[in-house]
């Protein structure tokens, strides 16, 4: 029976007060003990795994993947996690090695890096053999789990059985979370998991993307599999296989009683006479669970409206010319300062500005409408909390500025010291319990890889190594979203297409639900409403010269979520991917907007996926075009939403280049990304500014990569490369004011000793310099609208506030998590600040703003401004710059940027220090090649 002590290792969250009073008694030991004997699956008797003999990393592969492998949770197990703290085997083993990085790093040396990352080798050595599986009772596959992370090692003699194993440990480390991104991606998260506003805003989030119907979502898995030849039927066998382990462990947790709790929790399962179902998985899940994750991290573009208001404020107040020509500087398409990841000076132009635009439908003033998604509340639906969730859902689906994350460090063997590649990368996911992504090893015919997958999509490894390459992905943000102005007739749900009064179609989803044990908002319901037409869903309503328009959104992606699957199976083929050439072959295959990178023994390279279309000649990817013909995608086809698309070699790539660096950044010269924010400070400097100096000193190790990853980590992008500049223009003449002058001191004191936001020693829970830090979080804000606000109006600046959020620090709330969600600096205007700060003070500038805006352009007007926000922020308290939340007090500094693992589920766990770095992480250095 598992021990009724609470953890000690980790700052324990507080048991929800949802939870009924009995459940935190002391008298829970009894009730788990009655719970225990029928709730515990039994492991097959342990068996021997040598180390593979197909691994050509020489042990110098590495992998984290934070809380733990272990996602399922039966009753009992919930119970004492909430109660006492306990957590059940492998739930967060990985979150304290994760977590000590950031205290750790300064002293690695590579003989250390499995001290904070797993052993990324192939296989498990005899002594390491924690549980050997046959599921199902098959013959033809294996899952053997390590003692010390609890990591699956799927290893089939046949396809169908490896498949099988894949379905099966994934069900085992994460069902109930793969059924709670099923129901997201159809819309029905409330219905399942409860009606709380977090929930609410989740499903709304992702349906208004991506509103399938079960007919779509059937279509699009035909589609995939039919035009991909013997790859595609064989993606379509494995899934079915898949498919089929799933469920065996659905139907054997099912009558062994050891399905995970949250089933019981939700009123889905009865824990005393077993009553109720959990569903089987079938294959349109697999497609509603791409769109989510397609939609979260492989969506670049849109916002095309947006832009349109700002262009039409930035004219407002300037005028056309000149409103157009301060419009254009703050958008940055393609800024000569932004850190590149492709950086020999190759060009590669894509929605790129056109000489005159042509299609151009911008709406009248005042005229915009965004399009209501939810209808007819009831009960709960209704509160302030649940409207500002839809709310909050809305404006996080509609802009530009995806929270696409991840970042990657990969060094040339040029420069290193054995002469061998060495990569630190992965992917920035979030922090969820249980993780989205999950670790596992696959070997069977046709497939060799460790990695991570998202849970429930785990048939292949999607980010990881295979036998002598490692790969991995950030998230690359080019456009391939387009927004059309469809002209209205006859009423408002028909619209012309090529001439013809064409109906829209309406898709609904009604949700209800009613308080449970896990969730206990009161009962309530609304209806999602989506009008879709052959330009896509409906996002606004508007007029342009007159004329009524709805605004759509057409993603080259949508309706082809299943697409990528060809990629991945590739990824995985070890008769595939044998050189950066097929490597870069294999990626092409993936229609989501993502950065590839790749290393093995003697290479690199990197690639830029995504199904970009090629625009009609004169159309300004920034704006709204009118639904006509002369300006649709080349090649349109509505009925299947196929183009034409940009050849390979004109996605930016590259093969050998001395490093790459990428943390969402700019790919290539003249490559312009959806997102604003592509300047001369953008958070790769971080990466670009350490990395680019290894490289220049040569001798680079996996330590050294991966101290610099961890010291850009914890740094403060805004102190590091705006401060300075600031600093300067305060100092350009005495500081006489007292107050003033102690928080320079501050400041200046804080950039000296590196301008990390770092704990004064590990566990303190104090940041050193933290007053410095309290000082910038408050000024930040004050000081970029006293800059910018007076010179641009406030039509303007709020309309640019609109496309570019001016602040991104490690306490805000951002992003589909909210705050404690570890990513920071991805969006922010420290660009803007830096640009005219260096042109107050008279030093160059490529890429200006079209004016200057502190103080009007003079030097002691600029620094008034400076020293009176400075003076301000720094007389707020902790307590009013963090005013605190459901997870901390106000004025708890160190707690407001902290990270928690969001619940998905019944298991909590606590928080750790704050860390800008990628949820699941590689560190490679391979040794040889086949």
């Amino acid at each position: 029976m598992p021990r009724c002590t609470p953890r000690t290792t980790l700052d324990r969250l507080r048991t929800p007060r949802r939870f009924p009073k009995f459940l935190k008694a002391a008298s829970i030991c009894v009730l788990v003990a009655g719970l225990l004997s029928p709730l515990t699956q039994a492991a097959a008797a342990g068996g021997t795994a040598g180390l593979a003999a197909n691994d050509y990393c020489g042990g110098q592969c590495s992998d984290i993947l934070p809380p733990g492998e272990n996602g399922n949770a039966t009753l009992a197990q919930i119970l004492l996690n909430q109660v006492f703290g306990t957590q059940p085997d492998h739930a967060e083993d990985q979150l304290g090695p994760y977590s000590n990085l950031a205290a750790g790093y300064s002293t690695l040396t590579d003989d250390k890096i499995n001290t904070f990352f797993n052993d990324a080798s192939f296989g498990v050595a005899s002594d390491q053999v924690a549980s050997t599986t046959k599921p199902g009772g098959r013959t033809d596959v294996t899952i053997v789990r390590d003692k010390k992370s609890g990591v699956p090692h799927i290893t089939g003699t046949t396809r169908y059985g490896t498949e099988y194993g894949a379905g099966y440990a994934a069900a085992q480390d994460r069902l109930w979370l793969m059924d709670v991104f099923r129901h997201v991606g159809r819309g029905q998260l409330t219905s399942f998991a409860g009606g709380a506003p977090s929930n609410q805003g989740l499903e709304q989030e992702f349906w208004r993307n991506a509103p399938y119907t079960e007919a779509d979502l059937q279509a699009q898995i035909d589609s995939a599999t039919a035009n991909a030849g013997a790859r595609g039927a064989q993606a379509l066998a494995d899934a079915n296989a898949y498919l089929d382990g799933i469920n065996s462990y659905i139907d054997a947790s099912d009558s062994g009683r050891y399905f995970p709790g949250e089933y019981v929790l939700t009123g889905h399962k009865d824990a005393i006479t077993n009553a109720g179902t959990i569903d089987h998985f079938k294959l349109t899940d697999l497609v509603a669970l791409a769109s989510v994750i397609g939609a979260l991290f492989g969506s670049g573009g849109g916002g095309e409206v947006n832009n349109a208001l700002s262009l039409l404020a930035a004219q407002s107040q300037y005028g056309v010319t000149e409103g157009t020509k301060v419009w254009e500087s703050f958008r940055e398409r393609n800024d000569p300062e932004a850190a590149l990841t492709v950086h020999d000076g190759e060009s590669f132009p894509y929605a790129t500005k056109p000489d005159t635009a042509q299609g151009e439908a911008l709406p009248d003033a005042g005229s915009v409408a965004q399009e209501p998604l939810v209808y007819d509340r009831t009960g709960s639906a209704g509160t302030a909390k649940a409207t500002g969730a839809s709310a909050t859902a809305a404006a996080t689906t509609l802009t530009s500025a995806k929270r696409g994350m991840s970042n990657a460090l990969v060094v040339s063997g040029k420069a290193t010291a054995s002469g061998h590649p060495i990569a630190v990368f992965g992917p920035q996911t979030g922090y969820f319990a249980p993780q989205l992504l999950m670790l596992q090893e696959i070997q069977g015919p046709g497939l060799s890889a460790r990695g991570a997958s998202f849970a429930g999509l785990s048939m292949y490894v999607e980010l990881g190594r295979g036998q002598d390459y490692s790969w991995s992905a950030t998230t690359s943000g080019q456009d391939i979203i387009d927004t059309y102005a469809v002209e209205l007739c006859q009423d408002d749900y028909h619209y012309l297409y090529h001439g013809t009064c064409t109906a829209m179609d309406k898709v609904e989803r009604t949700n209800s639900w009613k308080p449970t044990t896990a969730d206990g908002t009161a009962a309530g319901s609304y209806r999602m409403q989506v009008y879709r037409t052959k330009y896509g869903p409906v996002e606004y309503r508007a007029t342009v010269g007159g004329k009524k328009v709805a605004y759509t959104t057409l993603r080259s992606s949508y309706m082809h979520e299943a697409d990528s699957i060809i990629g991945f199976q590739m990824l995985n083929d070890p008769d595939y991917v044998k050189s950066p050439g097929t490597f870069q072959s294999a990626v092409q295959h993936i229609n989501y907007t993502f950065n590839w990178f790749y290393a093995d023994s003697a290479h690199t390279a990197y690639y830029n996926s995504g199904d970009n279309p090629v625009r009609a000649s004169g159309v300004d990817a920034e704006f709204p075009v009118w639904a006509q013909a002369a300006y649709e995608w080349q090649n349109w086809d509505p009925a299947t939403n196929t183009a034409a698309y940009t050849p390979a070699s004109a996605h930016p790539n590259s093969v050998d280049q001395d490093y790459y660096i990428s943390w969402n950044n700019k790919q290539a010269k003249d490559y312009t990304s959806a997102p604003w924010g592509d300047g001369s400070v953008h958070r790769g400097n971080l990466l670009e500014d350490r990395v680019k100096k290894l490289v220049a000193a040569g001798g680079v190790t996996r330590s050294a990569l991966t101290r610099a990853m961890a010291d850009a980590a914890l740094a403060d992008l805004r102190a590091e490369d705006v401060l300075p500049k600031l600093l300067q223009v305060v100092k350009s003449s005495p500081v006489t004011d007292t107050a003033a002058a102690a928080a320079v001191t501050k400041l200046s004191d804080w950039v000296t000793a590196g301008a990390r936001r770092k704990e004064t020693s590990a566990g303190s829970k104090t940041y050193a310099n933290a007053d410095a830090i309290r000082i910038l979080d408050a000024w930040w804000p004050l000081m970029v609208k006293a800059e910018f606000a007076p010179g641009l109006g406030t039509d303007l600046y709020t309309a640019f506030t609109a496309n570019l959020p001016i602040d991104e620090s490690p306490s805000a709330a951002h992003g589909p998590t909210g705050a404690h969600a570890g990513s920071s600096f991805q969006y922010g205007w420290w660009s803007y600040v830096d640009k005219d700060i260096r042109a107050v003070l008279g030093q160059p500038v490529q890429g200006g703003l079209a004016q200057k805006y502190c103080g009007g352009g003079s030097l002691s007007a600029c620094r008034d401004i400076l020293i009176s926000t400075l003076k301000t922020a720094a007389g707020l308290t902790a307590a009013q710059v963090y005013p605190g939340d459901d997870q901390c007090s106000a004025g708890d500094q160190w707690c407001a940027d902290s990270i928690v693992q969001r619940a998905l589920g019944g298991i909590k766990h606590g928080r750790i220090t704050w860390q800008n770095r990628p949820t699941y992480q590689q560190v490679v250095e391979y040794t040889s090649h086949r």
